[in-house]
C-alpha cells in the first residue's frame, strides 16, 4: 500500500491480488460458500445468509466482529443487515447511517466505492461523530469495504477489532471473497423477493378480484379460478379445475366465435394482445348466466405462452335490460307505425273519396243538364264528351291503386328481358305528339343523346311498363309546361361494366317552372298534387308515384329534380342489356 493511501485509510481495488489465501482457508472458505449457496438456492431469508455469512468471517478473522449493512438508493442510507457479534444498541444507533465522507467506514465506504481503513476510531476524522457511539462498546478499529451488486452498490461489509488494527493481506482477500459471497446473497433476494411481491400481488388481484377469474393452459383447460368465478358459478374449484374453458363458459354465436379451438388457440399461438366475446354459462341452480369475456396471454421469460388469463364479466343485468330496451323501442317503433299506417289509410280514403267525387259529380251535373235542358248541338257535344272522359278518369285511377296495391305486395307482374329504348321513346314522342300540339309544347331528343353509343340504348326492363313510366314523365312535362317550352327525352348516359354495374340512363328534361324546393319531399306522396289541384290538368296525383314503383320493380332507380336554370328533370337509370 502506498503511503499516502495509508494515511488516507483507504485500500485501492485488487491490492493483495497477488495474495493466495493457505489451504486450510480456501477449505474453510469453500465450505462456508457452499453451505451459503445452500440457503441462498432453499430460499432461506436473506437475514439468516447474511448473518452465515458474517458468522463465517469471524471464525477465520480472530477477534473479530463484524456487520453487513444494506444500502437504500432511494434515501441514501445504510441499514440493519447482520452483526450476530456487535451489541445491539450499537446497531440500532448507527441503523440509517447517512452515506457520506465523514459518516465513519461504512458511510464513506458506500459513499467512496473503495475499502475505508479506520485504524483507530479515537484519531479518524471519519469517526468524529461517532466515537462516542463506539467507545463504549470497546470498539477501537473499523475497516469496511463496499458490497457490489447488479446495480451499484448494495451495501457495506464491516470488520471491527477492539484494539487499533490495519488489516494485512490475508484479511483483505478474505473480505473479498465473503463481500462477493455477500454480493451474490443480496442480489438473489432482490430478485427472489421481487418475484414473491409480484407473486403475492398477483395471488391478491387474482384471488380478491370482484370480477371472476381463470388461469388456463395454452391449450384452454382450467388450472386455477378465483373465489369471484366460483361463487358466479357456484361451483367448487374441484368441479372446475381441468376441464375446457368453453365448457364452463359456451362461447356465443353459432358456430361458436371463441373457444380452445377458435380465439383462445389463435391468441396462444400468435401471441397477441387479447380477444373479447361474449359467452353463456349456467349456475349449479340452473340459472343462465351472460358473460363477458376478455382473455390475454402469460408469456414466460423466454418469451414463449405458458398460460392464459381470462377474465369472466357477469353481464346478465346488463343483457337483460338491453332485451328490455330493445323490446320496448320495437313496440313503439311498431306502435309509431301502426298510428302512421292508420293515418295513411284515413288520408287515402279521404284523398280517394275527393277524387271519385270529382269525376262521378261531373257525370251527375252533365247528366242532370242533358236531361232538364235543351242544349245547343255544340253544348250537347261538351257535356257527352265530360260525361265519356269521367269514367276514363276513375278507371285510370283504380288501375293506378291496383298497380301500387301489387307492388307493395310484391304480386306485380313484370316481364324483364332487353328493351331497345330508339324504338320505344319513338313510340312515346308518337302517342303524345297531338298531346304536345295541343298545349304548344316542342318534342326534341336530348342535346346530348349524340354521346351514347347506339349500341348502349338497350336495357332490361318491362317494355310494357317502362313505356308507362316514359309517358307519364312526358305527360307531366308537357302539361305542366308553358306555351312555346320544349320537352326533351332519351338516353344520356351510360356506364361501362368494369367501372360498376353496367347501367343507361333515360332523362326527361322540360322547360316548365320547375317544382318549389319546399315540395320537393312531397313528390311520392299519394293524391298530393304539388298545388296542381287549382290547375286546369286533370290527374289525381298517383303518376309519379306508380312511375317511381315500377321503375324500382324492374330494379331500377327515378330521381328527379329542379334543372340549374328552369324546369324539371326525370332520370330513369335501368340495368343495360347484356351485348348494349
Amino acid at each position: 500500500m502506498r503511503a499516502d493511501e495509508a494515511a488516507a485509510g483507504t485500500v485501492p481495488a485488487g491490492s493483495g491480488a497477488s495474495f493466495d489465501l493457505d489451504h486450510a482457508d480456501s477449505l474453510h472458505l469453500l465450505r462456508r460458500q457452499t453451505s451459503v449457496l445452500e440457503l441462498i438456492a432453499t430460499g432461506t431469508p436473506l437475514a439468516e445468509v447474511l448473518t452465515c455469512v458474517v458468522v463465517a468471517l469471524e471464525e477465520l478473522i480472530e477477534g473479530s466482529r463484524c456487520s453487513i449493512l444494506l444500502f437504500d438508493p432511494v434515501t441514501a442510507t445504510l441499514h440493519h443487515g447482520a452483526a450476530p457479534s456487535l451489541p445491539a444498541a450499537y446497531s440500532a444507533r448507527i441503523d440509517g447511517l447517512l452515506v457520506g465522507p465523514e459518516q465513519g467506514s461504512c458511510g464513506a465506504a458506500a459513499y467512496l466505492g473503495t475499502p475505508v481503513v479506520a485504524a483507530d476510531i479515537r484519531v479518524d476524522a471519519r469517526w468524529r461523530r461517532f466515537r462516542d457511539v463506539a467507545a463504549p462498546h470497546g470498539m477501537r478499529s473499523c475497516w469496511s469495504s463496499p458490497i457490489r451488486g447488479r446495480a451499484g452498490i448494495v451495501g457495506t461489509f464491516a470488520v471491527y477489532h477492539d484494539h487499533p488494527h490495519r488489516p494485512p493481506l490475508r484479511e483483505r482477500r478474505l473480505v473479498e471473497r465473503f463481500t462477493h459471497l455477500a454480493s451474490v446473497a443480496i442480489d438473489h433476494a432482490g430478485l427472489y423477493g421481487a418475484l414473491a411481491e409480484s407473486e403475492d400481488r398477483f395471488r391478491r388481484a387474482f384471488e380478491d378480484n370482484a370480477t371472476g377469474m381463470v388461469l388456463a393452459s395454452v391449450d384452454g383447460r382450467i388450472v386455477r379460478v378465483n373465489r369471484a368465478l366460483r361463487e358466479l358459478l357456484g361451483a367448487a374449484e374441484s368441479e372446475l379445475l381441468g376441464r375446457a374453458l368453453d365448457e364452463v363458459a359456451r362461447p356465443a354465436g353459432d358456430p361458436p366465435a371463441a373457444g380452445t379451438g377458435g380465439q383462445l388457440g389463435r391468441l396462444a399461438r400468435d401471441r397477441a394482445g387479447s380477444v373479447h366475446y361474449e359467452a353463456a354459462a349456467r349456475h349449479a341452480d340452473g340459472r343462465a348466466i351472460d358473460l363477458a369475456v376478455a382473455a390475454s396471454v402469460v408469456t414466460g421469460a423466454d418469451g414463449i405462452p405458458v398460460n392464459l388469463s381470462v377474465n369472466l364479466l357477469d353481464v346478465t343485468q346488463r343483457r337483460a335490460a338491453e332485451r328490455e330496451r330493445h323490446a320496448r323501442r320495437e313496440a313503439e317503433v311498431a306502435r309509431a307505425a301502426a298510428e302512421a299506417a292508420s293515418r295513411a289509410k284515413s288520408e287515402l280514403v279521404t284523398a280517394l273519396n275527393h277524387e271519385l267525387r270529382t269525376p262521378l259529380q261531373a257525370i251527375t251535373g252533365f247528366t242532370e243538364l242533358l236531361r232538364t235542358l235543351d242544349l245547343p248541338p255544340d253544348r250537347r257535344q261538351a257535356a257527352l264528351e265530360h260525361i265519356d272522359a269521367a269514367p276514363g278518369h276513375v278507371l285510370s285511377m283504380a288501375d293506378d291503386l291496383l298497380d301500387i296495391a301489387k307492388i307493395e305486395a310484391d304480386a306485380l307482374p313484370v316481364r324483364i328481358e332487353p328493351v331497345e329504348l330508339r324504338g320505344l321513346l319513338g313510340e312515346v314522342l308518337a302517342l303524345l305528339a297531338p298531346l304536345a300540339a295541343e298545349h304548344g309544347v316542342l318534342l326534341r331528343p336530348p342535346v346530348a343523346a349524340g354521346t351514347v353509343p347506339a349500341g348502349r340504348c338497350a336495357v332490361r326492363a318491362d317494355r310494357r311498363r317502362l313505356r308507362q313510366v316514359l309517358i307519364n314523365l312526358v305527360t307531366n312535362g308537357v302539361r305542366y309546361n308553358r306555351a312555346g317550352g320544349w320537352v326533351e327525352v332519351g338516353p344520356v348516359d351510360s356506364m361501362a361494366a368494369d367501372s360498376g354495374p353496367a347501367t343507361v340512363t333515360v332523362a326527361v328534361r322540360d322547360s316548365g317552372p320547375g317544382i318549389p324546393a319546399e315540395m320537393m319531399s312531397r313528390l311520392f306522396t299519394p293524391f298530393d298534387r304539388l298545388g296542381a289541384e287549382r290547375s286546369a290538368e286533370p290527374g289525381a296525383g298517383l303518376g309519379l308515384v306508380v312511375a317511381r314503383a315500377l321503375t324500382q320493380a324492374m330494379g331500377g332507380t327515378l330521381e328527379i329534380r329542379n334543372a340549374a336554370q328552369a324546369g324539371t328533370t326525370a332520370e330513369i337509370t335501368l340495368p343495360a342489356a347484356p351485348g348494349g
